[in-house]
C-alpha cells in the first residue's frame, strides 16, 4: 500500500510540473509582450518574448523548490524568473507599467477558463474512466486561479505591488516597492498569518463560481 501511495503521489508530481512550467511560462510571456508593445523591448533583446518554459525557468524557483516541497511533503511551491522591465523605454510609465504588471495574472486567469474547458470536455470524454486527465485539468483550473490572485497581492515583488505604485505614486509607495528581496519576508509572514486562510478562502470563491458557471453546483 506504501508503495502505491508513493507512485500515485509521485505520479501527480510528474504530471504537476509541465503544468507549472507552462503555466508560468504564460505569465512571463504577458509582461514581455505588453513590456514590448508599450516601447520596451528589453525582455524581447534577452529571449524572453516567448513562450518556451526553459527561457523563464529560475533555478531555484523552478526546479529546487518544487523538488524540496515535493521530497519535504509540503504544498508544492515555486516561482519563474522575473522578466526585466525598464520603465524608462514607456512614453506613459506609470500607465504602461500597470498594464504590463496586470497583464501576468491576466494571462493566468485566461488559462485558468481555457482549462475549466478542458476540464468539462473532459468529463464529458472520459467520465469516471479517466480521472487522472479529469483531475488534471482541474488542477490546471486551480494552479492559475492560485497564480492569478497571488501575483495580485500587493507585497514586494509581486506584480500586484507594481500596481499598487502606479496607481498611487508616492514616496511612501515607491519606498514599500524598493523593498525587493526583504519583501520575501513580509511573504513568509502572510503566508503563515491568518491572512492566509482568507486568501485561500477567495481562490475557492472564484473555482466555485467556475462550477457554478460550467453547471456543476
Amino acid at each position: 500500500m506504501g508503495d502505491i501511495q508513493i507512485s500515485e503521489r509521485l505520479l501527480n508530481f510528474i504530471a504537476f510540473l509541465p503544468l507549472f512550467y507552462l503555466s508560468i511560462a504564460v505569465h512571463e510571456f504577458a509582461h514581455a509582450l505588453l513590456a514590448n508593445k508599450y516601447g520596451d523591448d528589453t525582455a524581447k533583446k534577452l529571449g524572453r518574448l516567448t513562450l518556451n518554459p526553459l527561457k523563464h525557468i529560475d533555478l531555484i524557483g523552478s526546479v529546487i523548490m518544487p523538488i524540496a516541497a515535493f521530497a519535504s511533503g509540503f504544498a508544492l511551491i515555486g516561482w519563474a524568473k522575473p522578466v526585466p522591465v525598464d520603465r524608462r523605454n514607456f512614453k506613459e510609465p506609470l500607465k504602461a507599467d500597470t498594464v504590463v504588471s496586470f497583464a501576468g495574472p491576466l494571462s493566468n486567469f485566461i488559462f485558468a477558463i481555457l482549462f475549466f474547458i478542458l476540464f468539462i470536455i473532459s468529463q464529458q470524454w472520459f467520465g469516471a474512466q479517466h480521472t487522472f486527465v479529469v483531475n488534471l485539468m482541474w488542477y490546471g483550473v486551480f494552479l492559475n486561479i492560485f497564480l492569478f490572485v497571488f501575483n495580485l497581492l500587493p507585497i514586494p515583488p509581486l506584480d500586484g505591488s507594481h500596481i499598487l505604485f502606479d496607481l498611487f505614486p508616492n514616496k511612501f509607495t515607491a519606498k514599500y516597492l524598493s523593498l525587493g528581496f526583504y519583501g520575501s519576508f513580509i511573504l513568509l509572514v502572510f503566508i503563515y498569518s491568518p491572512l492566509w486562510g482568507f486568501f485561500i478562502r477567495i481562490i475557492n470563491f472564484i473555482l466555485r463560481l467556475f462550477l457554478k458557471i460550467g453547471g456543476y453546483e
